[in-house]
Formats: C-alpha cells, sequence, structure tokens
C-alpha cells in the first residue's frame, strides 16, 4: 500500500510535467490538462459575457489557472511520495517530536515548502532515494515558475501581433479601402493584400503554436480580430474585380489565408461547417461582437 502511494504522487507528478512540455515546450501542442482547465474558465465566463470589461480578463485568468493547477498537482503527488515514508524515512529537526506529529501533514508541509526552494531543514530524508527526490522536487518547483515566466512572455507578442492586424484592418475599413480596391490602378493595392495575407498567415501560426491565446478576448472591438477578420474576406472579394493581373493574385493570397484560418478554428475551437461566412460569424459571436 505504501509504494502505491507513492507510485500515484509519481504518476501525478509525470502528468504534470507531460502537460508542461505539450503547453508550452511543444510547437504545435497543447496539453490535455491546460486545455481542459483553460475551457472550463471560458465556459464559465459566459455567465458574464454581456459584460465585456470582465470577460476581457478570461485569458489572463484561465493561464493562471493552469499555473495553479499545475502547481497543486505537483505539491499533492509529491506529498503522496513523501507520505508512506515520513515516520522512518525522515530524520526531524530537535524541536520536533516524530511521535506527536501527523504524518500526511508532514509530507504536505515538507512537499510545499520544498517546491518552492525554501528548504528549512527541520525535516530531512535519510533513506538515499529520497535523498536523491526532494532535490529533484525543488528542480522541479524551479522550472514550473521558469516555464510560468516563459509562457506568459510567449503569449503576450502573440497577442500584439493579433492586435495590430485587428486595427490594420479596422483602419481599412474607416477608409473603406474595399470600395476603392477594385478600382485602383497601382501595384500598392497589389502589396496591400499581400501584406495583410502574410499577417494573418503569422497570425494563424501563432495560434498553432499558443492555442491558448484564442481564449484572450480584447475590450476594445477596434483591436479584436474576431470583429475585423470578416472586412479581409470583403477585401479579397473586392479585389477579384480589379483589371491588374498582381491585384487579382494578392486577393486569392488574402482569401487563402481568410479560408486557411478559419479552417483552423474550425478544427480546433468551433464547430465545422456553414461555410466560411458562418465560420467568421462564430468566431465573432464567440467573442461577444456582433459583424454585419
Amino acid at each position: 500500500m505504501d509504494w502505491l502511494l507513492t507510485a500515484a504522487g509519481a504518476v501525478l507528478v509525470l502528468i504534470v510535467l507531460r502537460d508542461m512540455f505539450h503547453t508550452i515546450w511543444h510547437p504545435s501542442g497543447q496539453g490535455s490538462l491546460s486545455r481542459r482547465v483553460i475551457q472550463l474558465v471560458w465556459r464559465a465566463s459566459r455567465v458574464v459575457r454581456s459584460r465585456r470589461q470582465q470577460t476581457s480578463v478570461v485569458g489572463p485568468v484561465a493561464v493562471l489557472c493552469v499555473i495553479l493547477a499545475w502547481l497543486a498537482i505537483i505539491i499533492t503527488g509529491w506529498t503522496l511520495i513523501y507520505w508512506p515514508h515520513m515516520s522512518d524515512g525522515f530524520s526531524f529537526g530537535s524541536g520536533l517530536q516524530p511521535s506527536e506529529r501527523v504524518d500526511l501533514l508532514d509530507s504536505l508541509y515538507l512537499s510545499l515548502v520544498t517546491v518552492a526552494t525554501l528548504g528549512y531543514g527541520d525535516i530531512v530524508p535519510t533513506y538515499a532515494w529520497l535523498r536523491l527526490a526532494s532535490p529533484l522536487e525543488a528542480l522541479i518547483g524551479f522550472s514550473l515558475v521558469t516555464a510560468a515566466v516563459t509562457w506568459i512572455l510567449q503569449i503576450y507578442p502573440t497577442l500584439a501581433r493579433r492586435r495590430t492586424l485587428a486595427i490594420r484592418l479596422s483602419l481599412l475599413r474607416k477608409a473603406d479601402a474595399a470600395q476603392a480596391l477594385s478600382a485602383m490602378d497601382s501595384a500598392a493595392a497589389a502589396t496591400l493584400l499581400e501584406t495583410l495575407a502574410g499577417e494573418l498567415v503569422q497570425v494563424r501560426v501563432d495560434l498553432t503554436q499558443y492555442a491558448e491565446t484564442y481564449y484572450f478576448r480584447e475590450t476594445d472591438e477596434v483591436a479584436s480580430l474576431p470583429a475585423q477578420l470578416p472586412y479581409a474576406r470583403e477585401l479579397a472579394a473586392r479585389a477579384d474585380s480589379s483589371r491588374r493581373d498582381d491585384v487579382r493574385l494578392s486577393g486569392l493570397l488574402l482569401r487563402g489565408a481568410v479560408e486557411d484560418y478559419a479552417y483552423l478554428l474550425t478544427q480546433q475551437f468551433l464547430p465545422a461547417g456553414g461555410g466560411l461566412g458562418t465560420t467568421l460569424q462564430r468566431y465573432s459571436d464567440d467573442h461577444g461582437y456582433r459583424t454585419s
């Protein structure tokens, strides 16, 4: 029974390490645990969906919940590893009386101070394998802190690129660029469409690598890609009527980028079916916007 608890604790630790790897370091993956936690927070946020100022914090809260879940499971796992061996596998400080203590609470305490790399030294492992395991937990705790910081530093540049594209599309909408596009006899039109296609491809790659960024809502419609993306489709459609071959080709590139992005949405986040327009509408609806 003792070794079953230890094995169960080791399994919990391995589950978290695997989830951290797939969430942060895998180029196109997302851990199953982190995905479920984020989706749970996302669904819970729908209760206050009409209050956009509150729901804009869903993304940061979801990331925080994932980090806390990782931490809680790691602490629980190491508590289970230590618990069966606390009475005879550890040496207690002179001020502590082992006969008067609760093994489970001592195991939890040791797991907490070790994962936090504090190491007070009042409870010290005596078994050889425990003396190796305890520093390993400290190393995992330090790795968790490093991974959390790395994750956050990876997410926010991704969000900045998405917002930049959304604001650019919003400015083009205000300038009524689609109306003038078909009449423009200039290479600038082709360059504009091609640049937009390239930026959207970059956002698509970002979403593949950091799927959790989907759940970051914007309070400002101007900076919200779900609200502005349909205009990219309109620009691509207007380019079809241009007299210039390069403009029409660039329009096809932009349309392909929009379709590819929409396909990714249906693969990972939204229901499939209904065509491109329906997918874009679902995308905007899911983030609290209604596009025309």
